[in-house]
């Protein structure tokens, strides 16, 4: 009976096994590199973590352009991977071109939707950690004049500049926001140069606290702001430890959590499809505070932001969604 009982327990961890070696979780970042210190770092933190606590390597590409979108899709497809995640809404396009001839694998697609039955599509409410980072601007400014730097001029990054514009509107009604891009073409993700050019100018005009939703290109802001003794503001991971005492905060939004998720829920054969919208409600987004921004963030800004935030998450406050109709009621 021992040795019976023995041989079952073998099998199964045998089984056990076997079914981890076929899981071939895949990652394919955006423009900017996995180590772009911003969204598609939060991505590879997400595989990072899965890989740390269960074992189970994943394959990765970073794409260097468009052209290479799908055939990196088709090529992990083919080779066996699934779940594939895709990092960014520039995927689009092409996964809903590839899905369908893939049915039996399963996609997440980060930062957009699309419409297929084997596609996990997760997107956040940029708009509402946007606002409560704005608020933040608004209430640490001395010279009444925050700005925004956007990387990419696309729908998507009207959000963070809609919402930030809202937080700074609602904590100082009569404070002034200046607002600038730096392309409207994917390079504008990578420039860390024209970055602290763009952010030097509206220090010349006067702005004290800059916030960036510029992917990779934010670096150069964050440095610019910090060289001349003004805040910036971090997006996406936590960059508060880049410039300690000179990043007021971060607006974090949790893509590291859509990975994690997305790898972990195929192993264990829970993974769904259709879309997931993540706001301050479900922890998607948030602002950071650390050993590095702390003494930066009384507790009257404190208490005020976490006012807001309960006030949005109980719905007694909307934050206007850019998307929705391409406008932005606070300007």
């Amino acid at each position: 009976m021992k040795r019976i009982v023995l041989g079952l327990l073998a099998a199964t961890a045998m089984a056990t096994s076997a079914t981890a070696q076929e899981l071939s979780p895949a990652i394919l970042y955006d423009l900017g590199g996995k180590f772009d210190k911003s969204f598609n770092e939060m991505a590879y933190m997400g595989a990072e973590r899965f890989k740390e606590e269960t074992g189970i390597e994943y394959a990765e590409f970073e794409i260097s352009n468009d052209a290479q979108r799908e055939q990196a899709l088709r090529r992990f497809a083919e080779r066996g991977h699934d779940p594939i995640v895709m990092a960014g809404f520039t995927w689009v396009e092409f996964l809903d071109k590839v899905a369908p001839d893939y049915p039996d694998v399963s996609f997440t697609i980060i930062d957009d939707k699309v419409d297929q039955p084997n596609v996990r599509s997760v997107t956040f409410k940029e708009q509402e950690g946007s606002y409560l980072v704005g608020m933040l601007a608004a209430l640490a400014s001395e010279t009444g004049t925050v700005g925004f730097v956007g990387g990419m001029q696309v729908p998507l990054i009207g959000k963070f500049e809609c919402g930030y514009v809202g937080g700074v509107k609602a904590a100082k009604p009569d404070a002034n926001v200046i607002r600038n891009y730096t392309g409207d073409t994917p390079a504008a993700w990578n420039d860390p140069t024209k970055g602290g050019e763009i952010t030097r100018t509206q220090i010349d005009q006067g702005a004290d606290v800059i916030y960036h939703a510029a992917g990779g290109t934010g670096v150069g802001v964050l440095q610019a702001a910090a060289d001349a003794g003004k805040l910036g503001i971090g997006v996406d991971s936590n960059q508060n430890y880049l410039h300690p005492g000179h990043v007021l905060t971060s607006m974090v939004k949790r893509v590291d959590q859509a990975v994690y998720d997305s790898f972990m829920d195929a192993k264990n054969g829970e993974f769904t499809y259709g879309a997931q919208d993540l706001g301050l409600k479900e922890e998607g987004v948030g602002y950071a505070v650390d050993e590095y921004n702390e003494s930066l963030i009384t507790d009257e800004m404190k208490n005020a932001v976490e006012e807001a935030k309960a006030d949005i998450i109980s719905g007694a406050v909307t934050v206007h969604n850019y998307l929705e109709d391409n406008s932005c009621p606070y300007w």
